[in-house]
């Protein structure tokens, strides 16, 4: 078999992917849209989306290395000069922000080396007299336009989300000191010398808080002409990953077809705008053909530690993530001072687009490694005074429902819930063991969904599987048997008996006095 080309997983750098014949997803259309129709631009993207891969493409490209692009599509099809412009990247992810005054320190240190790098001598007393100096000495040495990228601005922000107030008053006067120096962008002695500015983030920020001064920026982040800029589309996959797709099916011993559908269920399925198209963790995908297996790759990169921080302390109702209702501007409402956290689940790529109705967006986990994953992280946090032991029971839920062993199934929940400490949560309504539940049975890897709606209301609980679908109730309370009879008079199973799967209808009532699963009944 001939050798599979190397995959760049966690390769930043253009240079390097194209010089050791590294793949490569021709993604330079996107890039020449850009350049050839403005000048001023902003995206949003989550990690491990590739945005560092782009800043060091476009350094190439504006740079003129004219031989890194032969083949790809801006060569072939782009009406480029390839003219050496003078480039300015700041990397904020290595740049320190521990604190205000380290950030301005280090922010003005990087603009002096980047002058020493073309033997300019920056002498400016000030963080933006320095920025502001770099830019036009560049431009009349050079006698050429400048390009200035920017990556991941907010991560001196971002970082100090979600550890106590004193870090939040750095993240503050942090967002202070990032609008001051991006505003030296927009200056009427600057703006003119300008050729392109690209900025990256995981967040949007709104106008009015970081970008005011820089109101001349092209935010692309939910532009529908640029959504397949990051990640790989599901064409893509095909067409550029053939050889590792017959590979892995080859590893697994299974057909082409079961691989491209479970690398689909398990990786795909982010959409950043209004165009129905949605991708796939780039990262994740190298991953996956790497190690020849199904794994969640992502979260291996970073716990969302301030996310979930910031979960447990709203009290959110996390059955509710899926299949929200938001309008647009929700996906602008990241603010330090009072966080939306639909906007941050959106942002930081737990959450996605799902449908758009009307003026709403339906929103909902992209795929199963963000959903298993992320709910495995969660489940830890209510229960991590258990002993690994117990902490681990809930992996064997999947496995007793798919093999019909319901006692072992609810002993095992009894067992779960009962080793639960009771200073972890003191409120034990209906709310509360609807959640924890909801945490178990995501978290052992099945395909669960919650509130789903019908004609007649909602259905606490789906569970589905490739032969079987579970149509749950709970009750608080109350019994089982009144459970069973609401999902009979709504009529929740309805909707499910067309196929040929076999139905199951489950209800459940949890008791506060006991702190436990009281009683079950399944038909």
């Amino acid at each position: 078999m001939k050798q599979l080309q190397k995959l760049p997983i966690g390769i930043q750098s253009f240079e390097t992917i194209r010089e050791n014949s590294y793949l490569y997803v021709d993604k330079t259309e996107y890039i020449y849209r850009m350049i050839d129709q403005g000048m001023f631009y902003f995206i949003s993207r989550p990690r491990r989306f590739g945005k560092s891969l782009m800043v060091s493409t476009l350094r190439a490209l504006f740079q003129g290395k004219k031989e890194l692009f032969e083949g790809l599509w801006i060569a072939k099809h782009g009406q480029m000069k390839w003219r050496k412009h003078p480039v300015i990247l700041i990397d904020f992810n290595e740049i320190s922000h521990d604190t205000p005054q380290i950030l301005q320190k280090d922010l003005e240190n990087t603009i002096v080396k980047a002058g020493q790098v073309h033997n300019l001598k920056i002498d400016a007393p000030f963080l933006k007299s320095k920025f502001k100096q770099l830019v036009m000495e560049l431009h009349e040495k050079t006698g050429m336009p400048v390009v200035i990228l920017v990556d991941e601005y907010d991560k001196p922000i971002i970082d100090h989300v979600g550890k106590g107030q004193k870090e939040i008053d750095f993240a503050i006067a942090n967002r202070e000191t990032l609008k001051n120096f991006l505003g030296v962008i927009k200056g009427g002695d600057v703006s003119p010398l300008l050729r392109f500015v690209f900025i990256t983030g995981i967040s949007r920020f709104s106008r009015v808080s970081i970008f005011s001064e820089l109101n001349n920026l092209n935010d692309i982040s939910m532009n529908r002409r640029f959504a397949d800029m990051f990640g790989y589309t599901h064409e893509e996959l095909g067409n550029c990953f053939r050889r590792h797709l017959k590979s892995f099916a080859g590893e697994l011993k299974c057909d082409l077809q079961t691989i491209i559908e479970k690398l689909k269920r398990q990786y795909n399925g982010y959409r950043f705008s209004k165009k129905d198209t949605k991708v796939y963790n780039p990262f994740s995908i190298l991953k996956a053909f790497d190690q020849m297996d199904f794994q969640d790759y992502w979260f291996e990169t970073g716990t969302p530690a301030f996310l979930i921080n910031l979960l447990r302390e709203k009290n959110y109702y996390l059955p509710e993530i899926e299949g929200m209702e938001i309008d647009e501007s929700m996906f602008t409402s990241f603010e330090i001072d009072n966080l939306k956290l639909e906007a941050v689940l959106f942002q930081t790529g737990y959450i996605t687009i799902k449908d758009i109705k009307d003026r709403f967006y339906l929103l909902d986990y992209p795929n199963q490694e963000v959903k298993n994953s992320f709910l495995k992280h969660l489940l830890s946090s209510f229960t991590h005074e258990l002993s690994g032991k117990e902490g681990s029971l809930f992996l064997k839920l999947a496995k007793y429902l798919h093999e019909d062993d319901f006692e072992s199934f609810f002993n095992t929940v009894n067992t779960i819930f009962a080793s639960i400490p009771y200073t972890i949560n003191t409120k034990r309504d209906e709310a509360y063991f609807h959640t924890l539940f909801y945490l178990m049975v995501s978290a052992s890897g099945v395909d669960a969904k919650s509130e789903v709606l019908t004609s007649r209301g909602r259905i606490d609980m789906v569970i589905e599987f490739s032969d079987k679908i579970f149509i749950m109730e709970f009750k608080c309370n109350q019994s089982a048997t009144v459970g069973i009879r609401q999902i009979k008079e709504k009529g929740y199973a309805d909707k499910y008996r067309h196929g040929n799967k076999k139905l199951y209808l489950m209800a459940l009532n949890f008791s506060t006095e006991k702190r436990n699963l009281s009683e079950w009944k399944i038909e």
